[in-house]
């Protein structure tokens, strides 16, 4: 099993995450960040780092959010691995919380 992230992440971006995954499995897009389910150890470390909430156990993941699982395996192979936490985007706070912003997805 893996970890998910959702559509909650688009344009938050919050990395808090990233900071206490055990084996760099986060991959960091323009204003999304991904799971590599290759890497994951489904250690449960991140889901409560998450301040957007918008990360899911594999087989908790909301059936509105199925397509992420699909989009963190794509990404995770041309994104780069992200170790660090970083500022939150000026306006993630403005985003999160907001519904259907998969059309926001900058891949």
């Amino acid at each position: 099993m893996t970890f998910v992230v959702t559509e909650n992440c688009i344009k938050c971006k919050y990395t808090d995450c990233v900071e206490v995954c055990p084996v760099d499995c986060f991959h960091e897009g323009p204003n999304f960040l991904v799971i590599d389910p290759e890497e994951c150890i489904d250690c449960t470390l991140c889901e409560p780092e998450c301040p957007a909430e918008a990360i899911f156990a594999e087989d908790d993941l909301p059936a509105d959010q199925a397509q992420f699982k699909q989009i963190n395996a794509e990404l995770t192979k041309i994104w780069p691995v992200i170790t660090e936490k970083k500022d939150m985007a000026p306006d993630a706070k403005e985003w999160d919380g907001k519904p259907g912003k998969l059309a926001q997805l900058e891949r």
